[in-house]
């Protein structure tokens, strides 16, 4: 060894690809492994096997940057101006809320964070590592490059190593690839440009060992891994502006030039035409921005998201952020991981082919429910018997029963053949298992010695068909043994296949009596007996719920680790591809496109295969391009960056790793692709209720502006007070406004195609509607407010039957906003929600307080009514409904024009 090591001389470029002899002459070391010594000096230069802490931002400045929105500016401004007329229970109300709007952002932000520190939980705490020619247990936080590392059945890959031993030795890379069955390695370097996935000379740092036993390099540590890899592509995908917050921030933008525009031209003429005084028009215009400013509309918002957040967590849909709930009623396409989400996880044996003919084999999962049934209708006979008889006998598997759930135990695959057995009524009873050759991904085969109930003893194999059928001589035939044909089992392989499924073979030899072992030369001259095609099987929910999405407007792509051949198979039976030659992408296709080459062709492909974590990013990135709005699902650690990416991630809350909870903004409880197009169906509800909300809310403030504004314009008598229009905004706020977010949603919502993500949460038209509306109501509360003063009423009086006109108006408009794009003269109107009439109550029950107790005439100015003062207010509230009724009507009729 050299006393001195650079850091360039601890790497090693494509180790995957370079004979292990060569990964440890790179390194400057051997197969026996370094000393101590050496490893203390590679530690100070490579540094500890650790994921590095991100860097963060001081906890101050992170809450101070939830101030910095449009909307919260206005708060702000409004806070300043109650503060200048020392209105200090307003100011301090305005204050509480933009605090708490603050604090909700900060107890929720660091999403990225937290999947980085959900990926640190993954790495190994401890590893078998080779040191001073002894093989000794050490922190995996010690390990270096160079280190040699033994792993064995159970344990967490410490690090990246390149091995040089491999004793049938598969591991579950699910988190890191994505692939639904343990991964069989071997020694023998792959080619260069092989995706993680294919890399079988690499065991990678966080994957578990399955079964077999392996020794291996350390090639890579830390950040250099691929899971650091992962990690900084977490850090380093960033995410995106939410279509909701977007759009709030246009109109709040749009909504402070015309407020601001329009006291400056109030200011104008009140100086110029009328020559008020300058400090009495000065309180004029802060009473009027006071009126115009909606601050309870960010209240409104986050309350309005955080009911959405409890509803969707009843259609097992957990939100993290409570923007992704109306994100997900924007969604235009879906990019879904296949295993566990539109698949059960659950192989299944759908399949099985012998000499005699095919069967096909009913029943999902690990349940033993389930038939087996021959293509022409013949009961199934012995044929069937002996390769299920294999199935079991020649098996590692265990389905125990959990409750009332079937749980597996042992590898997906050898357990659907436990199943499919059982299905077929063979079980192992009254067979004994002698000996066993495990399987070898060398020469991809399982082997066992049994005895049955009469004594005879027979090798039993299953495994790859190609190999089972080079050491296969016969097959079982209608009249016993036959000659084998290689060729037609090949092209039933291939047919299988196509189909999307994995296919096993199973065959059988007598053994003579006494023999104890299984050795490879034993297994020669078999009788091949047919083969069993197996499938992760499509969730049927799922086929369903793609269909929904597909009406409305929502696409679909399946974005998975498997490959293409599988992927295709199942997007077909999936729905969401048909044809015969759809459109996939590989990973080793997608890295020879550039990103500007990947956008063109991105919309239009629906189906990537063999696919790394890169590979997500890009393609979330080429959709979003297009204006697309992303969702995201995943549930390995490798799908961690492209979630943050998303504009909505969504995480497998059964089995997916917690740095994919933590990434995502959507945890579905169930890990069901159903609950994501119920999720859609809520999020667009959500969105549509909070529109209604806010064209409602608005009329409130454009109403009392517009009151204060021809007061002015005209030099009349002001109709409000400031203290009054804080009563007004307070009571129809705490009472009516929420009454609409318990909308159920409108018939036909997942008819129509998504919105447009970057259109203004109220577009034109509707802004001249509520400017309309606020015409209407300031109109009907103006002409009583100036009637009652032309009868004799005084100005308290007057003003007090104003306020009550704008809260019955309000709640009049109130059942206008229940159906915004159809009319409110239906039967309708009056069901379905049943918050509306407890507002509608409580708003009358304040309105009494205000009018007739004592202590609120007193701190309001406002004065008792009369029986029959109630009369106009009542009265011109139902016209107000019916006028309001008359302008949608003419705005339905000029949108069916247009």
């Amino acid at each position: 060894m050299p006393e001195e090591i650079t850091e360039a001389e601890l790497t090693v470029a494509r180790p995957h690809a370079t004979p292990a002899v060569d990964v440890a002459g790179d390194l400057d070391t051997d197969l026996g492994g370094l000393t101590s010594a050496e490893a203390e000096r590679r530690i100070a230069i490579a540094g500890p096997n650790q994921l590095p802490e991100p860097p963060r931002r001081p906890a101050v400045l992170r809450f101070l940057a939830h101030f910095n929105d449009t909307l919260i500016y206005i708060l702000l401004a409004a806070a300043a101006i109650k503060a200048l007329m020392a209105d200090w229970l307003d100011f301090w109300v305005i204050i509480g809320v933009t605090v708490i709007n603050a604090l909700v952002g900060f107890l929720q932000e660091g999403r990225a964070e937290r999947a980085l520190a959900g990926i640190r939980d993954m790495l190994s705490p401890d590893a078998s590592v080779r040191r001073d020619g002894a093989w000794k247990s050490v922190p995996a936080d010690e390990l270096v490059p160079g280190d040699v590392v033994r792993l064995a059945p159970g344990d967490k890959v410490p690090a990246d190593l390149r091995l040089f031993e491999a004793h049938r030795l598969r591991i579950d890379e699910a988190a890191l690839t994505g692939e639904s069955v343990p991964s069989a390695k071997d020694v023998e370097a792959v080619a260069v440009d092989a995706g993680v996935g294919d890399r079988h000379s690499m065991a990678f740092s966080g994957t578990i060992v399955a079964s077999g036993q392996a020794r291996g390099i350390v090639t890579s540590t830390g950040a250099l891994t691929e899971i650091g890899r992962i990690q900084s592509l977490v850090s380093g995908a960033g995410s995106l502006a939410t279509p909701l917050t977007r759009q709030l921030d246009a109109f709040a933008k749009v909504l402070t030039l015309v407020i601001l525009g329009m006291a400056a031209l109030m200011m104008a003429i009140g100086r110029f035409v009328h020559d008020m005084p300058f400090d009495e028009l000065v309180s004029a215009a802060i009473g009027f921005a006071v009126a115009a400013i909606p601050e309870g509309l960010p209240a409104l918002v986050t309350i309005t998201l955080a009911i959405g957040v409890q509803q969707m967590a009843r259609r097992k849909a957990i939100t993290r952020k409570l923007t992704a709930v109306e994100t997900l009623g924007a969604v235009t396409t879906v990019c879904s991981d296949k295993t566990g989400t539109l698949t059960r996880n659950e192989m299944t044996v759908r399949r099985i082919v012998t000499p005699l003919g095919g069967y096909e084999v009913t029943g999902l999962g690990y349940a033993p429910d389930g038939a087996i049934t021959r293509h022409d209708g013949a009961a199934p006979g012995a044929d069937v018997t002996a390769v299920l008889a294999v199935g079991t006998l020649c098996n590692e598997a265990h389905i125990v029963l959990d409750g009332e759930q079937h749980r597996l135990v042992g590898e997906p695959t050898e357990g659907a053949l436990k199943v499919v057995a059982a299905k077929g009524g063979v079980s192992s009873q009254g067979s004994r298992r002698l000996a066993v050759l495990p399987f070898d991904s060398e020469h991809k085969f399982m082997a066992t010695l049994n005895e049955g109930a009469d004594g005879a003893r027979a090798f039993l194999v299953k495994g790859a068909p190609d190999r089972l059928l080079d050491r296969s001589t016969s097959q079982r035939g209608a009249d016993g043994r036959e000659a084998v044909d290689p060729e037609h089992w090949m092209r039933i392989v291939d047919e299988l296949s196509a189909e999307g499924l994995r296919v096993l073979a199973a065959a059988r030899r007598p053994a003579a009596p006494g023999t104890a072992a299984v050795e490879m030369d034993d297994l020669e001259e078999l009788e091949f007996l047919g083969v069993w095609g197996i499938v992760d099987p499509p969730r049927p929910e799922a086929v369903t719920a793609i269909e929904d999405c597909h009406t409305a407007g929502v696409r679909v792509k399946m974005i998975t680790g498997d490959h293409a051949g599988t992927a295709v198979a199942i997007a077909r039976e999936m729905g969401i591809v048909d044809g015969e030659q759809p459109r996939v992408l590989t990973g080793a296709e997608l890295e020879a496109l550039s990103q500007d080459q990947l956008q063109a062709v991105a919309r239009d492909v629906d189906v990537y295969a063999r696919t790394s974590p890169e590979h997500k990013i890009r393609i979330v990135r080429a959709l979003q391009s297009h204006d697309e709005v992303v969702a995201m699902t995943g549930d390995g650690v490798n799908d961690a960056p492209a979630l943050t990416r998303a504009d909505v991630g969504v995480a497998m809350g059964i089995k997916g790793t917690e740095a994919t909870k933590e990434a995502a903004e959507i945890v579905l409880a169930d890990d069901n692709f159903a609950t994501i197009r119920s999720a859609i169906r809520e999020g667009r509800r959500i969105y549509d209720n909070l529109r209604k909300s806010i064209v409602f809310i608005l009329p409130t403030n454009g109403a009392q502006s517009l009151v204060i504004l021809v007061a002015v314009v005209f030099g009349l008598a002001l109709p409000l007070t400031p203290v009054q229009v804080l009563w007004i905004n307070m009571v129809v706020a705490i009472t009516l406004t929420l009454a609409l977010a318990y909308e159920p949603a409108e018939r036909g919502i997942m008819l129509r195609p998504p919105r447009a993500s970057r259109r203004s949460i109220i577009s034109g038209g509707e802004l001249g509607f509520v400017l309309a509306v606020s015409a209407v109501i300031g109109g009907a509360s103006l002409g009583l407010f100036y009637g009652a003063l032309a009868y004799g009423s005084s100005l308290d009086y007057a003003r007090t039957e104003a306020i009550t006109m704008l809260a019955l108006g309000q709640l009049a408009f109130l059942f206008n906003s229940r159906f915004l794009d159809r009319s409110s003269l239906t039967r309708d109107v009056l069901t379905g929600n049943p918050m509306v009439w407890w507002s509608a109550l409580a708003l009358i029950v304040l309105q009494l307080a205000y009018t007739y107790l004592p202590f609120m005439n007193e701190l309001f100015e406002s004065r008792p009514l009369d029986a029959a003062s109630w009369l106009a207010p009542v009265g011109l509230s139902i016209a107000v409904f019916f006028v309001i009724e008359g302008m949608k009507w003419v705005r339905r009729r000029f949108a069916a024009d247009s």
